[in-house]
């Protein structure tokens, strides 16, 4: 076992770890924020995406010490309180949501975008959003979701 120290949604957590786990798994198993999906578990799908550090990271993938001093941000921090990011609120208003499983992954690699570009190109979102897999929906209305969350964001809502 180790001593993980790290802040996650805000606040400031340190917990006893087995350095084998992945961040997705200690999120999930230990912290129980199970909005973090585990679907291929080879970092090819994006249903375990979070931000690290301001980045876009697939969770699956990292060995759980990585996040030693890192501030991470999952799908149970995007909303404030029970008012939804202008993300969250775009993905339901263009019916960007189907089955849900790659939804918080989605939402969390826009996320990510939109913070770092708040005014992106289609070229741009498809980019950031080309390493999650929907295998309900097509992207066309994942797209429009983003491109609208990036228009309120960019006229002061958050």
């Amino acid at each position: 076992m180790a001593e993980l120290h790290t802040t996650i949604n805000g606040e400031a957590v340190a917990a006893d770890v087995d350095p084998a786990m992945t961040l997705a798994e200690f999120l999930r198993e230990k912290l129980y924020l199970t909005g973090t999906k585990i679907g291929c578990g080879r970092g090819e799908c994006g249903a375990c995406t979070i931000i690290m550090n301001g980045k876009s990271v697939v969770s699956c993938l990292i060995p759980v010490m990585r996040a030693e001093g890192a501030v991470l941000q999952t799908i149970e921090g995007v909303a404030n309180g029970r008012k939804l990011h202008p993300i969250q609120e775009e993905f339901i208003n263009k019916g960007a949501i189907q089955c849900g499983f790659c939804t918080p992954g989605m939402i969390m690699s826009s996320k990510a975008l939109l913070d770092a570009n708040p005014d992106p190109t289609r070229e741009e979102i498809r980019e950031a959003l080309g390493g999650n897999v929907c295998r309900c929906t097509g992207y066309v209305n994942i797209e429009q979701a983003v491109n609208a969350a990036a228009e309120r964001m960019r006229k002061g809502e958050k």
